[in-house]
């Protein structure tokens, strides 16, 4: 039970440090120049510019050490379940600090949310035995999995792009955003998982996969991040992100890495509930935002603010 308290501690301790570290980062944003992904350079110029930014990247990055702790404690499934929970953080500090509304939709989402995040721990007690933990992969199994998710979000990203430049649609929420994100992270989370099985064998490391995937989402991830969270409401964008990760996540990693669900019916069936609730948190958000009058537009904190 030990390694089990552990693992939930730095899955919270994780779901704390990425909820600053993305409200930090949209306020950010919100004081510097628009910034677009079809100008990578620039925007990586601009927000290294920013010691509000810089701080919300290290509390992402100190987020992905803890992640790494997770896994090596935690079955795939258990820890995309808790890392859901951070989304209610992130939605009460979006209101806090970025003067950001959620809707009663979103509210709702806030429960199912929870509930579903304690469905996911009590399915842990007493299941040491049956929630092994998997700890490496097959490369090409890997590939196989990650390869056509990087490219289905980059092309999703891409048609969102395409479809924000008409001026005549609603403005988007930003849900096509968070799942072409989504899909990135999902591979780093794998990537993730991978590593931590590896470690400490340094040259087994870089002779699997794992830190070229890291490499690659890590780059496209951020570009993509910024230009998507400086539009859109972190409220939204985030947790439809983290929705699509853990969902990822759970459901390919626990194949890839070759993990089991509980056996028992009744932590099964508390794991499968809480799973399919993330999933209806998902379908539930709404794609736009209600259109807004010229004098009612959404308040966002200025530079010069105190």
């Amino acid at each position: 039970m030990p390694a089990v308290a552990w693992g939930v501690g730095a899955a919270l301790l994780a779901n704390t440090l990425y909820s600053v570290g993305f409200v930090l980062e949209k306020r950010a944003l919100t004081r510097l120049p628009e910034v677009s992904v079809r100008r990578p350079a620039h925007l990586l110029r601009q927000v290294v510019t920013s010691p509000l930014w810089l701080a919300g990247s290290i509390a992402l990055a100190s987020g992905f050490g803890a992640q790494l702790a997770v896994y090596r404690t935690l079955p795939i499934a258990a820890a995309q379940g808790i890392f859901v929970s951070g989304l209610v953080l992130l939605l009460l500090l979006s209101a806090r600090l970025l003067g950001e509304r959620t809707s009663g939709r979103e509210r709702y989402a806030i429960g199912a949310i929870l509930a579903a995040l304690l469905m996911v721990v009590l399915s842990l007690q007493g299941n040491e035995n049956a929630d092994a933990v998997g700890h490496g992969s097959p490369a090409p199994l890997i590939l196989l999995v990650c390869v056509p998710s990087l490219a289905a979000g980059l092309s999703l990203y891409a048609s969102a792009e395409r479809r924000a430049r008409h001026r005549h649609r609603l403005p988007t929420t930003g849900v096509e955003y968070g799942v072409a994100v989504g899909l990135l992270y999902g591979v780093s989370s794998l990537a993730i998982k991978g590593v931590s099985g590896v470690l400490p064998d340094i040259p087994a490391l870089f002779a699997s996969p794992y830190p070229y995937l890291l490499m690659c989402t890590g780059v496209f991830g951020l570009v993509m991040s910024q230009a998507a969270l400086q539009r859109c409401r972190a409220s939204l964008i985030v947790p439809v992100c983290t929705t699509v990760t853990c969902l990822f996540t759970a459901v390919l990693g626990t194949l890839a890495f070759g993990e089991s669900l509980p056996h028992e019916p009744l932590p099964l069936a508390l794991r499968v509930t809480g799973t399919a609730l993330a999933v209806a948190v998902l379908l539930l958000m709404p794609k736009h935002d209600a259109p807004t009058q010229p004098d009612q537009e959404p308040r966002e904190l200025l530079p010069n603010e105190p």
